[in-house]
């Protein structure tokens, strides 16, 4: 065992090393604080106005969609709301587009906040934007269909090419808007189904509910009648049509007798033809074709595949058509006949002999 004479040396040793740790240690500190002091200051100052920031953008682009909420809303109450502005369209694409606006807005301000607190850590970021751009051109490549169809959502919302309530024509599906995504818009199909349409597989689109629509009916008359006639019968049909609610609101412009579309022997086509609310002209069709046949029925005016009316004359019978042909055999002189008739005995000869 060590005597405590040999013991003391070592211990001072290592009481000097400590001294001169710690010596050392409030030395870097006692230097170095104020560098300390001011980066953390700087990386605080960056993370508050950044937040800040952030904030007040947030607020200012959720107000501006209330707005535009709200706006909606009043419309929709007076006589024009149903015709011109759709709420629930107003309302998804405001959203929709105030949420893009703020991801965009939280997505520059917070990453360029990242790349301040990185510099003022003194890191050099040329690696770090390097390694980024690689993964983004990698995440690109792999999720190439994802972000056609993000960027197509975003232009088709951004541009109002339609909305909730519209009836479209998407080339790959049709029907009615119900909602409108980023990635996705839904549709109901006319018999009901439901179509989840990607936005990048949409290449061209025909709205149907935009501006206004045609409603043509075609009447097929006998070419006996007369065309001044069936156009004053049409003309107070379209006259008492759009007298009448709720046609007065759907029609927006007169009902026109086109003309002639096509004359037959045995028929001719009358075109008419009305402009009307968008989305409205089959309902307009339906009620124009009742009013038009029964207008034509009271006038006695005669529809091609209707039922004949009472006092139209029956067509006489034609008398020849139960004379059977004449025959070559009913004439007695005639070559026929006289092929066919028995030859006569001969005169003076006795009855026939039998030899053998």
């Amino acid at each position: 065992m060590p005597s405590p004479a040999t013991l003391l040396p070592l211990a001072a040793t290592t009481t000097d090393d400590a001294t001169e740790s710690v010596t050392n240690a409030a030395s870097f500190i006692e230097e170095n604080w104020a560098t300390w002091l001011s980066i953390g200051l700087r990386i605080l100052l960056i993370v508050v106005i950044a937040a800040a920031l952030r904030s007040v953008v947030r607020k200012a682009l959720t107000k501006l969609i209330s707005r535009m909420n709200s706006s909606a809303e009043a419309v929709e109450g007076t006589a024009l709301g149903g015709l011109l502005v759709n709420a629930e369209r107003r309302r998804q694409r405001s959203e929709a587009i105030g949420s893009v606006l703020r991801s965009v807005a939280s997505f520059l301000i917070l990453g360029t906040a990242a790349l301040m607190v990185l510099a003022a850590l003194k890191i050099d970021l040329a690696p770090l934007l390097a390694s980024a751009g690689v993964a983004g051109v990698a995440i690109g490549f792999g999720a190439r269909n994802l972000v056609t169809d993000f960027l197509s959502g975003v232009f088709m919302i951004m541009e109002d090419q339609y909305g909730v309530g519209d009836k479209i024509d998407a080339g790959v599906a049709s029907g009615e808007v119900i909602e409108v995504g980023l990635r996705v818009t839904k549709l109901r199909g006319d018999s009901g189904e439901i179509w989840y349409v990607r936005n990048g597989e949409i290449k061209r689109i025909g709205n149907l509910s935009q501006g206004w629509a045609t409603a043509t009916v075609d009447v097929q008359v006998k070419p006996s009648e007369s065309l001044t006639h069936i156009r004053e019968v049409v003309q107070e049909v379209a006259d008492s049509l759009a007298k009448e609610s709720p046609w007065d609101e759907r029609l927006w412009g007169p009902v026109e007798v086109l003309g002639l579309d096509e004359v037959l022997l045995a028929s001719m086509t009358v075109a008419v033809s009305a402009k009307t609310m968008p989305g409205q002209q089959f309902s307009v069709e339906r009620e124009l074709r009742w009013r038009v046949k029964e207008a034509f029925d009271a006038a006695g005016i005669k529809i091609i595949g209707g039922l004949p009316l009472t006092d139209e004359a029956e067509e006489a019978a034609d008398p020849s058509a139960s004379v059977a042909a004449p025959s070559a055999l009913s004439n007695p002189t005639s070559p026929q006949s006289l092929a066919t008739a028995p030859i006569p005995p001969q005169a003076g000869s006795g009855s026939p002999r039998i030899t053998k």
